[in-house]
C-alpha cells in the first residue's frame, strides 16, 4: 500500500529553504515498514553548481551520531546483561568512583538529568575532565541536554566491552543492518568527495569534507551517513526483520527508550529519544537541527531531513523553522 503523504507540501518547505539560501540543498524521505518517498532538492556545493544532491549523498549527521551510535550501543550492551541502567557509575567503573559521575546511572545519562555541564569541546577538554568534573546539580533534578552524556556513556561501553565505540557500532548496529556506508570519519578521499560540505576549516579556510564540524560525540569524530542507511535503521525501529541481520539491541530497547522516562520533569524524554514538539506520537532525538529523525510507532512511519546548512549562514533559526515544520508535514 502506498503511502498516503502530501508530497507537494514537503517538497514546497524543504524547496523553502533552497531558495531561501538556508542551506545549498537538501535530502528528505518519509517512509513506513516497505515504501519511501524521497526529495533531493538544491545542489551539493554552491561552489559546484553542476552537482545536484542525491539520495546517496553522503553527510556529517552530526548529533544523530549520539543515536546510530552511542544509544544503539548502549542499548546493546542492556541487551546482554552487562549494564544497569539504575546502578551507579561507581558502584562498578573505578574511573567514576569518588568523584561526583559516581552518583549518575546509565539512566540518568540517558534521560538528559545527571546534571552535567551543559557542553564540552573534546578533544580539548581531557577525558579526565569529563569523567573527574563537577556536576551542575544532583542527578535527577532537572532535564538539561548535555553532549557531556554521549562522551560518558561512549566511554563507558568501551570499558565495559574493551572495543573502542567505532568497532562496536559497527559490529552491532550497522552490518547487522546493512549500513554499509556508515561510519566515524574522517572519511577517505573518495568518500569524502561525495560529501555535502559543511563549515569551514579555520586553518585552511575551505569547506570540511568528510570531516565533522562541530563537538562529537566521541573523539574520534562525528559518524557520516547516507539516507538509505538511515531508513534501514529507522525502519528496523518499526519493526525488526526476521531472521538473521539483527543489531545488538532489540525491540524492548526500543519501547523503554519512546516512553517518558523524566517523571514530572520538564521537557519530557525518553532514552535519548524526546516527543517532538507540538506532534502528538512523534518522537526525535535531541541535538542540533542540520540532520534530523523522527520516528512514530503509532503510525508506523518514520522520517529523515539532511541538509548541510553550515555551508551558508550557520544561523540556526531559519533552519528551526523548517525543522519545526517538516513533522507536521510528514505525519499530517
Amino acid at each position: 500500500m502506498a503511502l498516503d503523504l502530501d508530497i507537494d507540501r514537503i517538497r514546497e518547505l524543504v524547496d523553502e529553504g533552497v531558495r531561501d539560501k538556508v542551506y545549498p540543498g537538501a535530502v528528505w524521505a518519509v517512509g513506513d515498514r516497505s515504501n519511501m518517498a524521497i526529495g533531493t532538492p538544491g545542489v551539493l556545493d554552491p561552489d559546484r553548481p553542476d552537482e545536484p544532491m542525491r539520495h546517496d549523498t553522503v553527510f556529517d549527521v552530526g548529533a544523530l551520531t549520539e543515536i546510530l551510535a552511542v544509544w544503539s550501543v548502549v542499548g546493546s550492551l542492556v541487551a546482554d546483561g552487562r549494564l544497569r541502567l539504575d546502578e551507579e557509575l561507581g558502584d562498578f567503573w573505578s574511573e567514576a568512583r569518588g568523584h561526583p559521575l559516581g552518583r549518575v546511572t546509565a539512566r540518568h545519562l540517558l534521560t538528559h538529568t545527571a546534571g552535567l555541564p551543559l557542553r564540552t569541546d573534546r578533544p580539548r577538554d581531557s577525558r579526565d575532565g569529563v569523567l573527574h568534573g563537577a556536576v551542575s546539580r544532583p542527578p535527577g533534578e532537572a532535564v538539561e541536554y548535555t553532549d557531556r552524556a554521549a562522551l560518558v556513556l561512549g566511554d563507558l561501553a568501551e570499558e565495559l566491552s574493551g572495543q573502542s565505540l567505532g568497532v562496536l557500532a559497527a559490529t552491532r548496529v550497522w552490518q547487522p543492518l546493512g549500513m554499509t556506508r556508515t561510519g566515524y570519519g574522517p572519511l577517505p578521499d573518495e568518500a569524502a568527495a561525495r560529501c555535502a560540505p559543511t563549515g569551514l576549516d579555520d586553518a585552511t579556510g575551505s569547506r570540511l569534507r568528510g570531516t565533522a564540524h562541530g563537538s562529537p560525540a566521541h573523539p574520534q569524530g562525528g559518524v557520516f551517513s547516507v539516507l538509505p542507511d538511515l531508513a534501514a535503521f529507522l525502519r528496523h525501529l518499526l519493526q525488526p526483520g526476521p531472521g538473521g541481520g539483527q543489531p545488538g539491541f532489540g525491540p524492548a530497547w526500543v519501547q523503554e527508550s519512546l516512553r517518558i522516562g523524566t517523571g514530572d520533569l520538564t521537557p519530557p524524554g525518553g532514552l535519548f529519544w524526546h516527543p517532538a514538539p507540538g506532534a502528538d506520537g512523534i518522537w526525535m532525538p535531541y541535538g542540533s537541527p542540520g540532520a534530523g529523525a523522527w520516528l512514530s510507532p503509532q503510525q508506523g512511519r518514520w522520517a529523515v531531513l539532511l541538509t548541510n546548512e553550515l555551508n551558508c549562514t550557520g544561523d540556526p533559526e531559519p533552519l528551526g523553522h523548517i525543522r519545526d515544520a517538516f513533522p507536521s508535514r510528514a505525519f499530517a
